[in-house]
Parts: structure tokens; C-alpha cells; sequence
């Protein structure tokens, strides 16, 4: 009998702010009980992030008699769909390279980018989301130095050759909209959508119960193949389904799949209290904005506002490659006063002001950039290995799943079918040590950014 057990499970470092932001320090009560007892289903979907929520979505779409069942292995936005910054963005965004721009064919990535945000609008009009969690407010790329300008000005040529909009900005520009003359340009994009991203997935899953089996603190820890069936696995109970969707990301490889393929990259970032009205007067500005930097070793800062949990900066930089799949609290510990160097040098009227919340969020990489949307063995398919873009890619990955497993081709479906496998990494030791000496270095690099 063919059998999968989970080596490991999820484990987060620090709060996840985006959801706990939205209590207003209440508390969280349970919204979805975990799995007890033993039931059947059409389908399983593993994990309630972007990926697991948007397969099962697509699911419903496809087949609307169908039974499914979203098991989901702490809370919904506990895990990295609560931990990230928020942006779902439609144009080239190559973390690897110099200035976001891919080497493939950006014209196709871009369209299925938009694919993905056309889905997720249309969820947060079906669920009835509030405008904040979906605000599609473009971005900025920051620069402060001349090769990150330098940068800015490579990408908008690119983006020009792609016949997309964009609008430089000059110093001035970037102060009126941060409060913060940091800035020497910056490059703005208006496709990007802001995510309140807790907001979000937490109304996609309450939108998506009515009508499936919607599971928390239920992680898997086996997958058994049983007959033409699959039997999942929990500590409290079991689904058995002709067709399972793991939507785990990088715990893809907990379960023995792409072993020795997958980059674990931890980002770091903190979030301020509440600003007050004071705080807010000294700032300026206006009232919400994103900017990434224009180097992607860099640090990412996000302006949120009342409706989306409060007046408040996000500050994301410094990054580790911990292929046990967790973080260490020293990495935090490092990365906050990282964070908290760069928030005064940007904010110098605001400066000493220590953060609210800390956290790690993991992302999963592979060496060539591809993800792993397939199917595994028959019957159980994947919506995995994002490459830092969760929001968008996550989206597209559980949509292909969805439709693969439903045996429909579409443009998206096509397009991760035509992908290569993930490379094979270095062994470990070699590939932590590596790959976080090549980290640091470029980290020291872009420090000013």
C-alpha cells in the first residue's frame, strides 16, 4: 500500500499580525472545528492559504454537486497566507534578479498574473469583502541609491518594450506620498493589488463554508493510498477521496515530494502600534501605500489605515535559508533590529518607535523559478512552490490543480504542464552555509535600500 507521512509539520515564529490586528486585541474565537471521526469526499483540499483556498473554489466552479473537504493545519491566516506583505502583483517580480524583470515570457506571465487577480476579485464580490481587503492601489518601486535607480529605470525600459504603463517619481513625489524624503525615485505600477491579506483569505474560507467541509487545527500527517482511493490522514480523523490537492507549499517536501529541490526561505518583518494622531501629523503622507525595492534584497514598507486594521507601517527585510523548514529565534531577534535601523533612517520624526508585532514567513523557492503543479501519483496533485509570490502564484497554482484534478486544460494548466521539474540543490550543509553567505552579502549591498 502506498503511504506518505508527514516528516514535519508547520511551524510559524512570531504573531501573525495581519489576523491578529483585525481582533482588536479580543481574541480570536474558533470558526471551524478540526476533523473527528471518519467521513468520505469527492475531494481534499490540503492547506487554507492561497492556493488550497482558491483550488477549492475552483472546484466548486467545475463540479457544483461535489463534496469537499478543506483540512487546514492551524488557523486560517495563522500560517504564510498571514505573513506576507500583501501585494498581488501582476507584472515580472524575479526575486532573483537585478530589477524584477524575468528572463522567460513576460507577455504570458503577466496575462495569467491578471487571470489571478480577476479571480480573486471575483471571490471578494461573492464573499462580500469589504473594499480594504482587496484594494487594487498599484505599488511603488523605492530606489534610494544610484544603482537601485539605475534599476528602476532598466525596469520601466523593460515594461516599456511590454507596452505597460508606468510613472516615475521623483524625490519630492516620493515624500508626499511616504512623509519620508529617504527617497531618492521611485517607479510606480498600477496593476498591483493590496491585500488586507488575513482580511482576505479569513472571508474566502467563511465565503467558501457554506459550501464545503471546512477543517482547522487539522494537519495531515499521513496520506495512504487505499484501493482507487486516497485516505488523509489527521491526529483526530480521516477523509478518503478519489482525488487529493496538496496546497502546502514548501511542505511539499514533508511529505517525500521534489526532496532535495526546494529553497526554504524564511522573510522577516515587524508592524508598528497604532499610530496616533500625533504619530500621523509628524508622518504625512497619504493614508495607505506599498513600496518594494527596487533591488529585491531590499526592504518592503506598506502604509495601511484604519479599514485595514489600523494606522500602521509593515517593515519587511532580511531573509534566511533554513532547509528544517523553521525559522530560529535568533533570526528574528537579528532581523528586528535590522528593521528597526532602516524604519528610523526612513522615518527619522518617528524614529524609536518599537514595533507591535515581529514574525517569520516562509516562503519556498526552487533553483529555476518553476513551481510543482502536477500530477504526483494518481489521484493526488499539487499546488506548491510559489517563489515568494504567493498572493498571485499561489492563486494560479490551486486554479490549475483544481482543473487538472477535474481533467480540464485551460491557459493556466498549460502553462505549469509545460514547466521543468525543480533542480536539484547542492546537499546540506553546503546549501544553508551557501545560500545564507550569498544572502548576507547581498543584503550588505543593498543595505541603504
Amino acid at each position: 500500500m502506498t503511504s506518505h507521512r508527514a516528516r514535519r509539520l508547520p511551524r510559524h515564529r512570531g504573531v501573525a499580525a495581519w489576523s491578529a490586528i483585525l481582533d482588536a486585541g479580543a481574541g480570536r474565537a474558533a470558526e471551524y472545528e478540526p476533523l473527528t471521526g471518519q467521513r468520505t469526499a469527492d475531494f481534499v483540499v490540503v492547506g487554507g492559504g492561497f492556493a488550497g483556498l482558491s483550488a477549492a473554489r475552483r472546484l466548486g466552479q467545475l463540479q457544483p454537486d461535489a463534496d469537499i473537504v478543506l483540512l487546514e493545519a492551524s488557523r486560517i491566516a495563522e500560517g504564510a497566507s498571514g505573513r506576507n506583505s500583501g501585494f498581488m502583483i501582476d507584472l515580472p517580480h524575479e526575486l532573483t534578479s537585478a530589477d524584477y524583470a524575468g528572463a522567460g515570457d513576460d507577455r504570458a506571465m503577466i496575462a495569467l498574473n491578471r487571470q489571478a487577480i480577476a479571480f480573486a476579485r471575483d471571490a471578494a464580490q461573492d464573499y462580500a469583502m469589504p473594499p480594504a481587503w482587496f484594494d487594487p492601489a498599484g505599488k511603488v518601486n523605492g530606489a534610494v541609491g544610484d544603482a537601485a535607480h539605475a534599476h528602476n529605470l532598466s525596469y520601466a525600459a523593460h515594461l516599456e518594450r511590454l507596452g505597460e504603463p508606468c510613472e516615475p517619481l521623483d524625490a519630492q513625489s516620493m515624500a508626499e506620498l511616504t512623509g519620508s524624503r529617504y527617497y531618492r525615485s521611485g517607479l510606480f505600477t498600477p496593476g498591483t493589488v493590496m491585500l488586507q491579506p488575513a482580511g482576505y483569505v479569513r472571508d474566502f474560507a467563511r465565503g467558501l463554508s457554506s459550501r464545503i467541509g471546512l477543517y482547522e487545527t487539522s494537519p495531515v500527517t499521513k496520506l495512504c493510498r487505499v484501493g482507487p482511493d486516497w485516505r488523509v490522514e489527521t491526529p483526530t480523523g480521516s477523509v478518503t477521496a478519489a482525488r487529493v490537492i496538496l496546497a502546502t507549499n514548501g511542505h511539499l517536501e514533508s511529505f517525500g515530494f521534489a526532496k532535495g529541490r526546494l529553497m526554504h526561505l524564511f522573510l522577516y518583518a515587524s508592524m508598528t502600534p497604532e499610530l496616533d494622531r500625533d504619530a500621523l501629523g509628524r508622518l504625512g503622507g497619504a493614508p495607505r501605500w506599498g513600496i518594494t525595492p527596487s533591488d529585491p534584497m531590499g526592504t518592503t514598507l506598506r502604509k495601511i489605515d484604519t479599514a485595514q486594521g489600523g494606522n500602521r507601517i509593515v517593515t519587511r527585510t532580511c531573509a534566511t535559508l533554513r532547509s528544517g523548514m523553521e525559522a530560529r529565534a535568533a533570526d528574528l531577534s537579528r532581523a528586528t533590529r535590522v528593521q528597526r535601523k532602516k524604519f528610523d533612517e526612513r522615518f527619522p520624526k518617528l524614529a524609536g518607535l518599537a514595533p507591535q508585532y515581529e514574525w517569520a514567513g516562509h516562503l519556498c523557492l526552487s533553483l529555476n523559478g518553476v513551481s510543482v503543479m502536477q500530477e504526483l501519483e494518481p489521484g493526488l496533485f499539487s499546488a506548491c512552490v510559489q517563489n515568494g509570490l504567493g498572493t498571485a502564484r499561489g492563486t494560479l497554482t490551486g486554479i490549475a490543480a483544481a482543473e487538472r484534478a477535474c481533467g480540464v486544460e485551460s491557459d493556466i494548466t498549460r502553462h505549469f504542464a509545460a514547466e521543468a521539474a525543480p533542480r536539484r540543490l547542492p546537499p546540506r550543509p553546503l546549501r544553508d552555509i551557501g545560500a545564507n553567505a550569498v544572502i548576507r552579502w547581498k543584503e550588505r549591498a543593498a543595505a541603504r535600500e
